[in-house]
């Protein structure tokens, strides 16, 4: 790993990562603010037998809801806004870091100092973890701040706040280690983020689908957010399994990368 490198990817992402991360906190700090405003009175209205089937069908559809806290905490991780915020930071950066280098022919300069490959795809990789880490930690502290200052915070827990971070993390962690294994394997921005974005959103999509269609549930082992459940944690009943196949994931990543990248012939772009 190249300790220059990494201060140099920091410095060009900072602006980025740091509107990123604002975004993340307000969205977080918003949904304790609904459900201490309007979450009791709406979770009564709908609970009426007009709606009777609607609680049910929403928090199967996200995964959380503004009817609790616990609710809300799964809400604002698993809800399309706060997804696409990390996804923009953490799978773009890692489908551009080494292929928008290729593409505009920046990666033979880096490439010519005494750099090795294998210490540059490190130093991305540690890269990329860290954005994940940190815009994980913007969310969750936007809604813990909400929470505390609404005086709505009773019922949550800071281990599992912390195993909520640590899924989150894992799972952005595997997708960005898919991410940057396909820049590494192309010449053009475009394979590359395809597959990255391919990836994010076929997964998501099969697991929306599969959680409301029940014939389609057999779609959701195959999507890495099927191991994404803060629901679950916030129940008490955290998986240790959906760690171990978000790590499979992620190692089976990193090895092809460590294999390609070498192995790649990286001819001056004409």
């Amino acid at each position: 790993m190249s300790g220059v490198l990494f201060r140099r990817t920091w410095a060009a992402q900072r602006i980025r990562l740091l509107v990123v991360m604002a975004g993340l906190a307000a969205w977080g700090f918003l949904l304790p603010v609904v459900y201490a405003t309007f979450g009791k009175e709406m979770e009564a209205l709908i609970q009426n037998a007009a709606f009777a089937n609607i609680l049910d069908i929403f928090s199967r559809f996200s995964g959380g809801d503004v009817f609790s806290i616990r609710g809300t905490v799964a809400l604002g991780l698993v809800h399309p806004i706060a997804l696409a915020l990390v996804a923009i930071q953490v799978v773009g950066f890692a489908a551009a870091a080494v292929a928008g280098e290729r593409q505009r022919g920046t990666l033979e300069v880096l490439l010519a100092r005494p750099l090795e490959r294998r210490a540059l795809y490190a130093t991305l990789l540690a890269a990329t973890l860290l954005f994940a880490a940190l815009t994980e930690a913007a969310v969750l502290g936007g809604i813990v701040a909400g929470a505390l200052l609404f005086g709505v915070a009773g019922d949550l827990r800071a281990t599992d706040i912390a195993l909520c971070w640590l899924n989150a993390v894992a799972l952005f962690g595997a997708l960005g280690a898919i991410s940057l294994a396909a820049s590494v394997s192309f010449d053009q921005l475009g394979p590359a983020m395809g597959i990255a974005l391919g990836v994010t959103i076929v997964g998501y999509a099969a697991e929306f689908l599969g959680t409301l269609w029940p014939d389609a549930a057999w779609l959701r082992v195959a999507s890495p957010f099927r191991y994404f459940q803060p629901t679950r944690i916030l129940a008490g009943t955290f998986e240790p399994r959906d760690l171990l196949v978000l790590g499979a994931v992620f190692v089976a990543a990193v090895a092809w990368a460590a294999w390609i990248f070498p192995r790649r012939d990286l001819a001056a772009p004409s």
